[in-house]
């Protein structure tokens, strides 16, 4: 069984701290946000489920808009959300750029605001890097090493023999997409350093939306037009996208015949590796938005500390599955039940923002397993 996990986490917090006196109101119900491009496809619905579950265990009310992925779509959510009088929100945006705008927005309505599955890079976007140090509401963010989790996907498929990568996209330019982008490259460079005599070759990525119609149609489009890929990249975007893509694969009979990584874990995902319509697959880990959550509510609560100099960052760990025998130890602690019950919930909420960030650092299938012990 081949499996990678990725255990790295830190947490960023500078001087001149500012303590959150908390936001809530005398007999008024926290109100959480979360703007999410979908709270129904296979990965969005998972983390409404456990944010749903999350907010009943800590008494909190829930409001979710779906966005898309559409840049205005995004900045909205957040002006909707703070109008509807939520306490702080938890956004997994797009574009970086768009979130200069929800921390203004964020900032203006005293509203707590973290990212999940999202990190603004100080290198590529030092403006929105220094505005999120700068704002007291903007809380932090909890995401992936998205170069890593690039280099460990193409690595498994030239471990495996593919030489000819296609790669499908979701929307050109997004924060994460971009990332797992030079991941791909950077492991391509790794692997043709290693074997001069055995290059492999990845192709530019086309874009397929976050439906299973457009995942499907890119897909189709991209095998016709390299007739000698021997691999599909699908990098994303919720789900869907794979699923159409897969169907593509299937349609044109190349099932086996392409090996297709991804990331974010599908419904069916035990059975697509065991009939060859998956290689292999990172994810499970939509629990990104459950520490986001924590980290909001905690704001709102007035027991961690904000900064008008810094932020919290942490860093999540990915699952890698590789076969039906991996995913069926994940199915058991992460699809039929979820990774912590309500007693954890309330535990993790009492947790300080360090201990919370090495919470994060150490969920594992093992991690579940000793606590169900």
């Amino acid at each position: 069984m081949k499996k990678i996990v990725s255990v790295l986490t830190t947490l960023v917090l500078a001087s001149s701290l500012v303590f959150a006196a908390g936001k809530e109101k005398p007999g008024k119900k926290t109100l959480i946000g979360v703007s999410i491009w979908s709270s129904t496809d296979t990965l969005g619905s998972q983390c409404k489920r456990i944010i749903d579950a999350a907010a009943k265990a800590l008494d909190v009310d829930v409001m979710y808009v779906d966005q898309g992925h559409i840049s205005e779509q995004v900045t909205s959510s957040a002006e909707t959300l703070a109008a509807a009088g939520c306490d702080g929100i938890i956004i997994c945006n797009s574009a970086s750029a768009e979130m200069a705008s929800v921390i203004k927005t964020c900032t203006k309505n005293k509203v707590y605001v973290a990212q999940f599955f999202r990190a603004i890079d100080p290198k590529a976007n030092p403006t929105e890097y220094k505005f999120a140090q700068q704002s007291p509401y903007y809380v932090g963010t909890v995401h992936e090493n998205e170069i890593d989790n690039g280099k460990n996907l193409v690595t498994i498929l030239c471990n495996k023999g593919s030489r000819k990568i296609a790669l499908e996209g979701w929307e050109a330019g997004d924060a994460t997409f971009l990332l797992r982008w030079t991941g791909y490259k950077a492991g391509i460079e790794d692997w043709n350093r290693n074997h001069p005599n055995d290059k492999a070759v990845l192709f530019d990525p086309q874009y397929g939306g976050t439906t299973s119609d457009t995942g499907r149609a890119t897909a189709e489009a991209i095998l016709n037009a390299h007739t000698d890929a021997d691999a599909l990249i699908v990098a994303g975007g919720g789900g869907d996208t794979l699923v159409g893509a897969i169907g593509a694969i299937e349609s044109l009979g190349l099932k086996g015949k392409i090996r297709v990584v991804s990331t974010d874990f599908l419904a069916d995902l035990e059975k697509q590796l065991s009939t060859g319509g998956m290689t292999a697959e990172s994810g499970g880990h939509y629990a990104d938005p459950l520490f986001a959550f924590m980290l909001v509510y905690n704001s709102i609560k007035g027991n961690y500390e904000t900064s008008k100099t810094s932020f919290y960052d942490i860093t999540f760990p990915y699952l890698y599955v590789a076969s039906s025998a991996d995913y069926a130890a994940y199915a058991k602690y992460f699809v039929d039940d979820l990774p912590y019950n309500a007693a954890e919930f309330r535990e993790m909420a009492k947790l300080s923002e360090s201990d919370l960030a090495k919470k994060a650092a150490a969920l594992s299938i093992q991690d579940v397993q000793n606590r169900r012990k």
